[in-house]
């Protein structure tokens, strides 16, 4: 099995399956290439698993053409602002502003300064999942957690948030 090690200042090894497929062992300075192999071989069901997941969502969803990419960033700078301005006068909450980035990550986010981004790749699931993430950033502007304050604040505009949430790791 091919994997590639790095090594930092940790106490503990880890193991992770990036989204291109490739494995990785986190371990501290001291590991051995010794000890990172038998780690590897210990883990080997959870990682054939997790290959396994990375592969399938790769195949769900394969990175988009250029011009597929420029058909949903302009999709997500035509729908996001609007489902943004409309949810947020629902919510009694005000934004600082909204990006489309092209984050790999994470379909949205909400910094300190309550200025949400969202992917442009978010634009490839349904508009039930697109909602959810919209909401999921503005109740951040009210709690800056994920506590259980924030999930009720959710709840009272989505009752079915956890549906929609399921949609967006298929």
């Amino acid at each position: 099995m091919q994997y590639r090690i790095l090594r930092s200042a940790r106490r503990t090894m880890a193991l992770e399956v990036t989204r291109d497929g490739e494995v990785l062992v986190r371990a501290p300075l001291a590991v051995s290439d010794r000890e990172a192999a038998r780690f590897v071989a210990a883990h080997a069901q959870w990682l054939a698993r997790a290959e396994a997941r990375q592969a399938a969502r790769r195949a769900a969803h394969p990175e988009p053409t250029e011009a597929e990419a420029e058909a949903l960033r302009r999709r997500a700078r035509e729908v996001l602002p609007e489902k943004v301005a409309r949810y947020a006068a629902r919510m009694g909450v005000t934004p600082a502003g909204v990006r489309i980035t092209s984050a790999r990550t994470r379909f949205g986010s909400c910094s300190g300064q309550n200025r949400l981004c969202f992917s442009w790749r978010l634009m490839q699931y349904p508009e039930a999942a697109i909602d959810y993430v919209v909401v999921h950033e503005l109740a951040h502007i009210r709690h800056h957690d994920h506590s259980p304050a924030f999930y009720a604040f959710v709840a009272q505009f989505l009752p079915d948030y956890r549906q929609r949430a399921a949609l967006l790791r298929r």
